[in-house]
């Protein structure tokens, strides 16, 4: 039986200070007992001699510091995993929010997990067809890749995670695909709009869900995406499946982060964040991956609002130094009503080389993506001019660049939330957008991949 402590000193916000205590380690877990039987959870936050600091999950509204009782539990968070985790959905601390019976667990697991030793993971190269023509065609992710979006506050980032863990496959194998989604800091709204869309279209019973509601405590936020990590790495390392991770919105987990370390009256760092920040978000992001022999992998997509829409915010910031790219979403695309959003420029996935040509994609895929990207460029500069000197300064040539900007964003970027395109009808529209533009100006595709496809995926 764990030993009881009567010594609570006492009790500022989230954080409760307790004197005397023995042979208590950093995050370990404890259990507060009020005078009238109910129990409150606790982790350690911090020890100091023979006083500990513990963080409170739940409020700290009602408990009598004479009266109240607290046991330590000699474990950390741990997470119940199994298969049956597959098609249901957890609260914030893994316990089940969906009415049905608690999992048998095939075994308990630290939510912290252990980091990947850099020296055991394999290289990420194979493609994940996501059905999304911006990501697939443009930003190519790969099993095994950190991919994140920025999106911006009102942008219809939902939408997209939606989208992607439905449609999301590795072609080419029979392999098990499983979604873990972890939903952090939302709205009652939101998070019913994932649990509905998951059901109606099927998704579900490939899929497990991870909820934290906004009026959760902020020490649950802190632990939900641990937690889907966790199950992630069960189903892919234990279980041998690809796991695609999908977390929203980590700007959420940040200000949680921020509150705590507000509460400890530690020494803030930029906007109020605190200074191990970078090193936080680095134990997350890195548990994803691929290690050599095991068949499973996990790629994670993190998805965050940039706090005013601006990159240089040290959420986003921090992010784009440890994950492997960055999706953006623009709201003058929204605007336009071009849905996904996505702005492909700026964006960038640093492993998209990796994944795609002959045997993955097509052998035309490295090409025609330079090409597309050349061209809209230009375009959106030709429409730029277009719009200060007047139509009369362009030459017809960027006339041409000018009308491929648009029909670019028109059909392929823009393709709605319930279309799935293969790999080839990404790249069949790609080429029926550059049969706008003369063959003359594709430089940057061979000319056995002209002699192919210029003007021959325009049949009907």
């Amino acid at each position: 039986m764990p030993k009881e402590y009567r010594t609570i000193q006492e009790v500022a916000g989230p954080l409760m200070l307790i004197k005397e205590v023995s042979g208590v380690t950093y995050n370990e877990l404890g259990e507060i007992e009020l005078a009238n039987g109910e129990r409150r959870r606790c982790r350690v936050l911090e020890v100091n001699g023979s006083d500990a600091l513990v963080q409170l999950f739940e409020n700290s509204a009602g408990i009598n510091l004479a009266e109240s009782k607290v046991r330590f539990l000699g474990h950390g968070i741990e997470l119940g995993v199994s298969e049956a985790m597959l098609g249901r959905v957890f609260d914030g601390m893994g316990n089940p929010k969906d009415g049905k019976a608690p999992i048998i667990p095939d075994k308990r697991a630290d939510i912290n997990g252990t980091p990947m030793n850099p020296a055991a993971r394999n290289y990420p190269e194979e493609f994940i067809q996501t059905g999304v023509s911006a990501i697939d065609g443009l930003n190519t992710l790969v099993r095994g890749q950190k991919l994140p979006i920025f999106s911006g506050s009102g942008l219809p980032h939902a939408n997209l995670a939606a989208q992607i863990a439905r449609q999301a496959k590795v072609r080419g194998t029979d392999e098990k695909f499983a979604v873990v989604f972890a939903a952090i800091g939302i709205t009652f709204e939101e998070a019913n709009f994932f649990i509905e869309d998951f059901e109606r279209t099927g998704a579900m019973e490939r899929t497990v869900l991870f909820i934290n509601l906004a009026n959760d405590p902020a020490i649950e936020r802190i632990a939900t995406p641990k937690m889907a990590l966790t199950a992630a790495e069960y189903l892919a390392f234990d279980l041998g499946m690809h796991v695609l991770v999908i977390m929203t919105d980590i700007t959420n987990y940040a200000d949680a982060l921020r509150e705590v370390s507000a509460a400890r009256k530690e020494v803030p760092g930029r906007r109020g964040y605190p200074g191990y920040m970078y090193t936080d978000l680095a134990t997350l992001y890195e548990r994803a991956g691929r290690l050599k022999g095991k068949s499973g992998s996990i790629t994670l997509i993190p998805i965050l609002t940039m706090p005013e829409d601006d990159k240089t915010h040290p959420i986003p910031d921090l992010t784009g130094y440890i994950t492997e790219g960055q999706i953006i979403l623009s709201r003058e695309l929204y605007r336009k009503n071009i849905m996904p959003p996505i702005d492909v420029l700026p964006s960038l996935s640093r492993l998209k080389d990796k994944g795609i040509g002959k045997g993955k994609t097509r052998e035309d895929h490295a090409n025609t993506m330079n090409q597309l990207f050349a061209a809209y460029a230009r375009g959106k500069e030709a429409k730029e001019l277009m719009v200060i000197l007047g139509e009369a300064a362009l030459s017809d040539v960027d006339k041409l660049y000018a009308k491929f900007a648009d029909e670019f964003e028109k059909k392929y970027v823009s393709q709605g939330y319930t279309t799935d395109r293969s790999i080839e009808e990404t790249l069949k529209i790609g080429w029926q957008l550059l049969s706008i533009l003369p063959r003359s100006e594709l430089k940057r595709i061979k000319d056995e991949y002209l002699d192919l496809y210029y003007n021959k995926e325009n049949d009907g």
